[in-house]
């Protein structure tokens, strides 16, 4: 017996136990060693299968008051955990122990002694305070235990381990984690509905001798979410929902792993945790299929973010190609890195980890403390204080610190790991010179290939350049023998983007400098012959890529029609004599002849909705100060100057005019005369104004700017929500289906520096703005709260097109009160749906997975391109960087995939005026000036006091 086991008076068969060596203890041992662990507060949000871990490498220690456990200096050799009692923490600045000072008590349920994870000297005295149990773990054991639940252990520890992991990279989360009442809740609702619809599935199962309870299967799991939502887009996806569940043991594996997997693995939820499970009764499985929906969307919400956090949290061996790409992907939206090259990203992805950090006020590093890792700010925010001056500063989402110590201090592990990441980069980077300079960048690397008759081969991919000799590489490398575009995807990006860097005046001379010099000085005649005829071939193919994705945007360059006319004048006579450029000639001549006639020919326009292109004319509203107007018609392209000199030859004005965009809040917008398709600049409610420079201050908006003053909800509230509902998305796909991909980069990009017009996508975006107004306009106008309630389940049932997101309806509260529960839901998911703070990997599934997929989220993509932009440089010195071409493209790509999905949207049989409700949704009268609809919003309902 210890001393003073009497005051203390713990269990004598704890006390053996804990005495006994591991490997002697029995499972019976072990409950009664568990039973005591959960007795202290501070152990009972511990993962299962850690606090079984414990039990079984954990040593018992007693201290009697005024115990020294250990003295600063000391190496030490355990960690500690406070079961009972208290103990002082002492610190000296000399090495007199007696000059020590006690700065804080530890109290039941606090640990120390980390030290031990670097080997460091103890960093301060411990005494015991009054007499105190402890439990014990050796070096090895805790270090075993650190490796695999540092998540769990964290908050147990002190700074800086509590905070900081082993390594060099690290993502922070500082968020407080989702409240474990509403994933107790979803895992109580999964299981009840499986149990509902599916109770096979929970079952005891056999696996080697051994049986399991009341076990679900992992890969049963995701098949059967996928069944139940269109909300859950993958079978990753699905993963990354369990995962959420079994972050907080809501869902437990039999061996208590702590990812989950979509294989033959063994499940738990945890109300089958005891062996005296109660099975749910039926209104429990009712309550669970009224849930089961809302439960699902916001599973669908966090699983991308649970699916990240399990891939950062496994060992860098063991992450696969599929999580390295994830990784990658979210490296790529993340400001810190967007200087560094795709390159560096895709070794970043290797070596970073996760940490959270879900309490506020928690300390990462102090100042003066040595770094040794990185940190990206992945949500959340970090306050930076200096001593005596306090918070300097307040770093958010993107953010990232550390990076300057990791990089300037003495060589170490972490600092050693960075400069690797760069030099193997650099290693792998082939440079092209000429006269001492940089024309072509190329990263090397070992790609295996995806067919079958292609071996794997070293891949080089085009980091920078000159237009040159990107588009040289390019034609060099491209192979033949295979499809061209799953081989090498490389020249669609060049096909998208070149109009960036290289114009089509400039490429299309290059292009056939290609075909009419492709020869070689070197090897026999026939391979001579052979070498000119491949190079043929694949200008040709470039071309006929080029045509194809271009299509009627060729038809705005002269110099487009003359090249292919050019280009099939020249292979129509090789091809006499070289029977491979035969089959390649007939496409390009078929080519050919389409965008002729599409040029010369009206009639096609006539049959449908057709794209503006920049040779159509227009006609232009311009009006005068005192309100009358005229009519011009000019080019698409047409300049500010253009316009301002046609108004005055149609006025018989020799006055200097302006051009200007007035608003509807009166808000003046003096438009250059070197500004290109001027009428795009306008709002929803904008006109176009001209006047002398005198005449600018007293220019009023027009009477019919400000919109409506009584709503229309008498002429819509007759229509069907379903004729609606297919009008307004007809028209929406539409506009749309004109927009042609290359509006995208221009919009990126800026239109007036390539002077391109982005008529198409302007359309559609301002159409996009006049739809959320006109969902506020009606409500803002409609007086009687009874109506307006009516009014909001009209425009919930046809919301699945728009998104009606605007404060000035959010806001009225009264109104939302009286709405039956289920349009709350449906609106809620639908907002969250459509919520632009939701992360990209949230909202990139759900683009693909939309009918017809991409109306709402072009907004969101033009958003991710601008990001992608502003983020990296477009010239390198003077080199074009490539990389950032290929990312913008990867984004066009997207719209491209939602465009080739088919319009399925049916109209309603039972449909009585379907031209009446067309007539209607074309024509929407709104109110586009913000502060006119808060007013009327707050007559409605005044603020609360």
């Amino acid at each position: 017996m210890w001393p003073g086991w009497k005051d203390v008076k713990p269990s004598f068969s704890f006390f053996s136990i804990s005495f006994c060596r591991p490997a002697e203890r029995s499972g019976e041992d072990l409950d009664i060693i568990l039973t005591r662990l959960k007795g202290v507060k501070t152990f009972e949000r511990f993962h299962p299968s850690l606090l079984q871990q414990i039990c079984m490498c954990s040593f018992y220690e007693y201290l009697e008051k005024g115990i020294t456990l250990y003295r600063q200096g000391d190496i030490g050799t355990s960690w500690y955990a406070v079961l009972s009692g208290s103990l002082d923490v002492k610190v000296s600045e000399t090495a007199n122990h007696q000059d020590a000072v006690t700065i804080c008590t530890l109290g039941t349920g606090t640990a120390f002694g980390e030290s031990i994870l670097d080997n460091t000297p103890r960093h301060a005295t411990i005494v015991s305070r009054e007499n105190s149990e402890l439990l014990r773990i050796e070096q090895r054991e805790f270090k075993t235990l650190w490796e695999k639940y540092r998540q769990c252990m964290a908050a147990l520890l002190a700074p800086p381990y509590a905070v900081m992991e082993s390594g060099m990279f690290s993502f922070v989360c500082c968020l407080h984690q989702v409240p474990s009442e509403k994933i107790l809740r979803a895992g109580k609702v999964l299981r009840n509905a499986i149990l509902a619809r599916a109770p096979h599935m929970i079952r005891d199962r056999k696996y080697h001798l051994k049986t399991y309870r009341s076990c679900c299967v992992g890969t049963e799991l995701s098949d059967w979410l996928l069944q139940q939502s269109a909300c859950v887009h993958s079978r990753s996806h699905a993963v990354g929902m369990w995962q959420a569940l079994l972050e907080e043991a809501v869902l437990n594996h039999v061996d208590q792993e702590l990812n989950f997997q979509d294989k033959y693995l063994f499940y738990r939820f945890l109300d089958d945790e005891d062996e005296d499970a109660v099975m749910p009764n039926e209104d429990e499985k009712r309550e669970a299929e009224e849930e089961l929906q809302e439960t699902l969307l916001f599973l669908s919400q966090i699983g991308p973010d649970a699916h990240m956090r399990m891939i950062l949290r496994k060992p860098h061996g063991q992450r696969t190609v599929e999580d390295l790409e994830i990784i990658y992907d979210e490296l790529l939206h993340i400001k810190a890195l967007s200087h560094l090259s795709n390159t560096v990203k895709r070794e970043l992805a290797g070596v970073l980890i996760f940490e959270s950090h879900a309490k506020a006020g928690t300390v990462l590093f102090n100042q003066g403390e040595e770094g040794t890792s990185w940190y990206i700010i992945q949500k959340g925010s970090v306050n930076v204080v200096i001593y005596g001056k306090g918070v300097v500063c307040t770093l958010h989402e993107g953010d990232d610190f550390g990076k300057l110590a990791l990089v300037n201090d003495a060589p170490r592990a972490a600092s050693i790991d960075f400069n690797r990441i760069l030099r193997d980069v650099e290693a792998n980077t082939v440079r092209l010179k000429e006269h001492d300079q940089d024309v072509l960048v190329l990263q090397k690397s070992l790609r295996p290939s995806s067919h079958s008759n292609v071996p794997a081969h070293f891949k080089y991919t085009v980091m920078a350049g000159s237009a040159e000799k990107i588009l040289e590489h390019l034609l060099e490398t491209m192979r033949l023998e295979v499809e061209l575009l799953f081989i090498y995807p490389a020249l669609d990006d060049f096909v998208l983007m070149h109009g960036v860097f290289m114009p089509i005046s400039q490429l299309c001379p290059a292009l056939l400098h290609h075909t009419y010099h492709s020869q070689s000085s070197q090897g026999s005649e026939q391979e001579r012959l052979d070498y000119a005829v491949a190079s043929k071939r694949r200008v040709v193919n470039l071309a006929l890529r080029w045509a194809t994705l271009l299509n009627h945007n060729l038809l705005e360059e002269d110099t487009a029609l003359g090249f292919l006319e050019e280009l099939c004048g020249f292979v129509t006579n090789d091809a006499r004599v070289l029977r491979p450029l035969k089959e390649p000639l007939q496409d390009l001549e078929k080519i050919h002849k389409v965008l002729l006639r599409q040029f010369s020919s009206g009639e096609e326009r006539l049959s449908k909705r057709q794209p503006i292109r920049s040779f159509d004319d227009i006609l232009l509203k311009v009006y005068c100060s005192d309100h009358t107007y005229t009519t011009i018609r000019v080019p698409v392209l047409a300049s500010g100057r253009e316009v301002t000199t046609a108004v005055a030859d149609k006025l018989g004005s020799t006055e200097e005019l302006l051009l200007i965009n007035l608003s509807s809040s009166g808000e003046k917008l003096i438009l250059k005369p070197n500004d290109v398709s001027i009428f795009q600049s306008l709002g929803v409610n904008g006109r176009l104004f001209v006047c002398p420079r005198d005449q600018l201050d007293s220019l009023t908006s027009l009477p019919e700017q400000e919109g409506p003053s009584s709503g229309s909800m008498s002429t819509f509230e007759l229509m069907s929500s379903k004729d609606l509902a297919f009008q307004m998305t007809q028209y929406d796909w539409e506009l749309f289906s004109c927009v042609h991909e290359l509006e995208l980069v221009y919009h990126t990009f800026g239109r007036q520096a390539y002077r391109k017009s982005t008529a198409n996508l302007d359309l559609f975006l301002r159409r996009f703005n006049q739809v959320q107004f006109w969902v506020v306009t009606e409500v803002c106008l409609c007086g009687q709260l009874s109506k307006r309630v009516q009014l909001l389940k009209k425009f919930i049932k046809i919301i699945c097109t728009h998104k009606a997101h605007i404060c000035s309806v959010s806001r009225l509260g009264q109104t939302w009160e009286k709405l039956p529960s289920k349009f709350k839901k449906f609106y809620a998911e639908f907002e969250s749906l459509l919520d632009p703070s939701r992360n990209h990997r949230t909202y990139r599934l759900t683009v693909a997975k939309m009918e017809p997929p991409i109306i709402p989220f072009t907004p969101l993509l033009l958003k991710d391109m601008t990001f992608t932009h502003e983020g990296n440089k477009t010239f390198v010195d003077n080199l074009v960087n490539f990389e950032k071409m290929r990312l913008i493209a990867n984004t066009i790509r997207t719209v491209r995939h939602c465009r080739s999905q088919a319009f399925n949207v049916e109209a309603s049989p039972a449909s009585k005026n379907p031209q009446e409700v067309r007539n209607y949704v074309r024509q929407l009268t709104v109110i586009d000036n913000q502060r006119t609809l808060s007013q009327l919003s707050f007559r409605l309902e005044p603020r609360k006091a």
